[in-house]
């Protein structure tokens, strides 16, 4: 499935530097950044489950929020882009 995952960590709150560098850090494990606080993962049942486990468990439920937008199998058909590409195509091959 592809899952699109936006958050905002307030920074202003005590270890908030910190939790905002353990959830990018934590997004960047199950895909790809495509703005700040935006990440493309393209992820099966169980590593949705871990992720947002992981997530949970970084945050401050009074101060964070985090929202993932579950786009499905067939997400291709829903996902159009505009003008500059600031992604790579999270199911193909990546050589680094």
């Amino acid at each position: 499935m592809f899952v699109l995952i936006t958050y905002d960590v307030n920074i202003t709150s005590s270890g908030g530097q910190k939790r905002l560098r353990l959830v990018a850090k934590t997004c960047l494990n199950y895909g790809k950044r495509v703005q700040n606080s935006v990440f493309e993962c393209v992820l099966n049942e169980a590593q949705y489950v871990l992720l947002k486990h992981s997530l949970e468990s970084i945050i401050d439920n009074t101060d964070d929020s985090i929202i993932f937008y579950n786009l499905g199998k067939n997400w291709q058909r829903h996902v159009e882009r505009i003008g500059k590409q600031t992604s790579v195509d999270v199911t193909g091959t990546l050589i680094i």
